[in-house]
């Protein structure tokens, strides 16, 4: 099936699965097995309202998720039954995503998790939808940048297909933990995401904002995915109030902006779809258009910066236990970029510990090809390339991490 933009997402799962009988505790994806009628019928209803991809419903179905309701050992089982529900769903009409979503895992000094333990739980899950033959990959509700890094790295090292990516943020335009969503657009499309955007948390008008934001930074096509207005809580029950008509109204601003990709999240159904599908009727989506003026786009786990090509690093860094402390020190001191030179894994290892310091452009010097990797893999931000290694290192590291050389 081809696929042409703008591309029509589907709407909510859970709000819908909550309709037909989910308590919405325990395990979703417990519940759509043991009901398969349920999602059957809900995403069959996307297709007749005009979806081209649906999500397989295996939003909880990594390790951390499952296990936490008493699952154990069946991560691969889930997925691939999960998956065959919305292939039997789509009928051939529309394509099937794998659909990627948090652990709820935070890295130091948030959480106790190690970022390679995040891409070891989000590769048992992508190989799982990738045995189930799923079209594409959607990584989505993503609440920090290093669970997103490591669900795209994951998907990588197993399929080829087209990855889709989407964070959630507030209305002020920043993650859960802080995250700019500009910043994970230039991290992620850095290192290979076929799209980006923005899912759940507020309504189309609200986001329309933050994807205008994101539009000078985006050299790939957006996806927008907002709730049916923002929730109200009424007789204790979580409501939402933005109608389809008025829902899609802004269709054709967000295709303006970039957005090639539209779908619905919380409290949507098939009617908001519907409505998309005619808002967009003719419609183009304009086509990426970076606005850099000539600058580089680097990221910190926080933040984007437009960095002068001709910038040179400051004195390097040494990789050692202080090394955060340095980096405080330095950023007090008010440096505007930084460098840290990583000349083995042992270095790679101290760098890892302390990269959430970094609150400015970052350059890596190294002449330690392994050494570079693993520092590149810890990093939650795109770094710049400082040192002697030639094009046929670097380049490779380019395309998977964002290195800028």
């Amino acid at each position: 099936m081809e696929l042409y933009f703008p591309a029509i997402l589907d709407g909510a799962t859970g709000t819908q699965l909550q309709k037909r009988g989910f308590s919405g505790g325990g395990c979703a994806e417990a519940w759509v097995l043991e009901h398969p009628e349920a999602i059957l019928d809900i995403q069959r209803r996307y297709v007749d309202a005009g979806s081209a991809i649906i999500y397989a419903p295996t939003f909880g179905a990594n390790r951390v998720k499952l296990e936490a309701n008493g699952i154990f050992n069946r991560v691969g089982e889930f997925n691939e039954r999960l998956a065959a529900l919305s292939k039997e769903a789509a009928g051939g009409r529309a394509l099937v995503a794998g659909d990627i979503a948090p652990t709820g895992l935070f890295l130091a000094p948030l959480g106790t998790a190690s970022f390679e333990e995040l891409v070891e739980i989000y590769t048992e899950q992508a190989a799982a939808l990738e045995r189930a033959g799923v079209d594409l990959f959607a990584i989505e509700t993503q609440m920090t940048l290093p669970e997103a890094r490591a669900a795209l790295l994951a998907v990588r090292s197993v399929s080829k297909k087209p990855v889709i990516v989407s964070v959630t943020c507030d209305a002020h335009g920043r993650t859960l933990t802080g995250t700019d969503p500009a910043a994970a657009l230039v991290v992620l499309q850095g290192m290979g995401a076929d799209a980006f955007g923005l899912n759940c948390s507020v309504g189309p008008a609200e986001l329309l904002e933050q994807i205008k934001r994101l539009r000078p930074w985006a050299e790939v096509p957006l996806l927008a995915k907002p709730n049916a207005g923002l929730p109200e809580t009424v007789d204790g029950r979580t409501v939402y109030n933005c109608p389809p008509e008025e829902f899609a109204a802004l269709a054709a601003e967000f295709a303006a902006a970039g957005v090639g990709f539209f779908g619905g999240c919380c409290g949507t159904d098939e009617r908001h779809i519907a409505a998309l599908r005619a808002a967009l009727e003719g419609v183009k989506t304009a086509a990426p258009a970076p606005d850099y003026g000539g600058m580089l786009p680097a990221a910190t786990e926080m933040d984007a910066f437009l960095l002068d090509p001709a910038a040179e690093p400051p004195e390097p860094l040494e990789c050692g236990e202080d090394l955060a402390e340095s980096i405080a020190d330095a950023l007090d001191e008010g440096a505007e970029t930084l460098c840290v030179a990583v000349n083995s894994l042992e270095e790679a290892e101290l760098f890892a510990d302390a990269q959430y310091a970094v609150r400015a452009p970052l350059f890596i010097e190294s002449a330690d090809p392994a050494a570079l990797e693993a520092a590149l893999r810890a990093y939650q931000g795109r770094a710049i390339y400082s040192g002697p290694l030639a094009d046929d290192v670097l380049v490779p590291l380019a395309e998977k991490y964002g290195l800028i050389i």
